[in-house]
């Protein structure tokens, strides 16, 4: 009974020195502290309070391209063949027949895939192989291949429609693909024959699976239109050689016009006369043609230069941005966490956007009510007004009704804010029996002696 009533003496006596613990607590008996409770109201209010996030620098949101002076190879030259008289006679130079050879497919082709409308696994590749009233279209990509969903890329350029079948058969068994498909050129893109002069409309003539021969061409440039027949004659430009029909021989002779062409050929109608000065004439522009296109590529090349140098000077910029902030050399806006939060500590305001308290409590691990007292968490906001200094307003939200804290996703943080979570009263008794049992044992042991 005597070390109880001494037990009771000293946790008196520590309790009278002030030695008990002191939790914080926010609280209004100061003038300068208004309370406010958090609801749809003040939130709207509060918010009203004049705030511009921090913007990231220009540098964020530039890219490395834009405008670039025109670099390349300089500016074309001008042509320097002229016309010439016309010759007494025409000669005539006839190609030799090209031999017959199967349409190897090529780049820009388009073949046409078809299955049967009965049910399958080939109708499951996303519609690309669809029934048999439905065909799909795939042109030959610059790699010379055509891209099939569920099947992938299959090489086809350069091989004759039955080698492309069966290539593609293959590719159907690898992917475990009902095979049934029927496969046929839509479109002739990749051997052409250009067409011009005195015709009705300068083309580029398609080469099919069957020969293209000359007056077939000319049908498709819509005839030859010039009325001088004795003078007029018909080139053909080949592989660098130059060969040349006369119109009047070309009109009495069948066999000259079914001259076969080839790829790359180009037929040209004119009065041109002087066979040499006519190839001039298309070695001239041939060579402006590569010319143009060597200017292309010396433009794109610098274009590619300066690009380069433009995206690595805007990653240094950032690069060192990025180390100052790490460094914490840039001036940011903060708030802070303060109570029984998880992670007490500063909370960055974001760049270019208003960061709320669910943001700040949520990011930072949030609270657990083990400890803290989800029916006091506070914003405590100073006055910016300097006849105001020292008076606090705290915005009060009451989150026991877990729906209330919808208003912590709306509320907005300003620079320098505090939030600040009391904690729960079992959680401060727990902390002021931690504090005062040892020294009670000691005091009690003290007395015993």
């Amino acid at each position: 009974m005597f070390k109880r009533l001494i037990a009771i003496a000293g946790l008196a006596a520590l309790s009278s020195c002030g030695v008990a613990y002191i939790s914080p607590k926010v609280t209004d008996a100061d003038d300068k502290v208004r309370i406010i409770k958090l609801d749809g109201q003040s939130v709207l209010a509060a918010n009203r309070s004049a705030y511009s996030p921090q913007e990231l620098p220009a540098v964020f949101f530039q890219s490395a391209g834009g405008p670039s002076a025109g670099r390349g190879a300089g500016a074309v030259p001008s042509p320097t063949v002229e016309r010439q008289s016309p010759p007494e006679t025409l000669a005539l130079r006839v190609p030799n027949d090209p031999p017959r050879m199967p349409y190897d497919i090529g780049v820009g082709d388009v073949l046409l895939l078809a299955t049967r409308s009965s049910g399958g696994t080939v109708e499951e590749l996303s519609g690309l192989l669809a029934a048999q009233n439905r065909r799909q279209g795939y042109t030959v990509q610059d790699d010379g291949a055509i891209a099939i969903p569920d099947v992938g890329r299959v090489a086809v350029a350069g091989m004759t429609l039955e080698e492309a079948e069966a290539t593609l058969f293959q590719r159907l068994l690898e992917k475990q693909i009902d095979p049934t498909f029927s496969l046929e050129i839509a479109e002739f893109n990749s051997k052409r024959v250009t067409v011009g002069g005195a015709v009705g409309n300068p083309t580029i003539a398609p080469i099919t699976l069957t020969a293209l021969t000359l007056d077939q061409a000319l049908a498709a440039a819509g005839g030859i239109q010039t009325p001088d027949l004795d003078y007029a004659s018909i080139r053909i430009y080949r592989d660098g050689a130059l060969y040349q029909i006369p119109l009047a021989e070309y009109l009495r002779r069948g066999d000259l016009q079914k001259t076969r062409l080839v790829a790359g050929d180009s037929v040209f109608v004119d009065t041109e006369y002087q066979l040499d000065r006519a190839q001039d004439y298309f070695a001239e522009q041939i060579t402006l043609s590569q010319f143009r296109q060597q200017s292309r590529i010396l433009a794109l090349n610098e274009l590619k230069t300066e690009v380069d140098l433009r995206r690595a000077a805007l990653g240094d910029v950032r690069t060192n941005y990025q180390a100052r902030l790490e460094l914490d050399a840039v001036g940011r806006d903060y708030a802070y966490l303060s109570g029984e939060v998880n992670r007490p500590g500063r909370f960055t305001l974001p760049f270019g956007r208003k960061a709320t308290l669910a943001d700040a409590l949520y990011s930072e691990g949030g609270f657990s009510t083990e400890k803290a007292n989800p029916g006091q968490i506070y914003i405590l906001r100073g006055s910016a007004d300097p006849r105001e200094f020292g008076a606090v307003t705290a915005w009060h939200l009451d989150a026991r009704n877990a729906a209330n804290l919808i208003l912590a996703t709306r509320m907005e943080l300003r620079p320098n804010d505090i939030v600040f979570v009391a904690e729960q009263p079992v959680t401060r008794w727990n902390r002021v029996v931690s504090q005062i049992t040892p020294s009670l044992f000691t005091g009690v042991a003290n007395a015993v002696k």
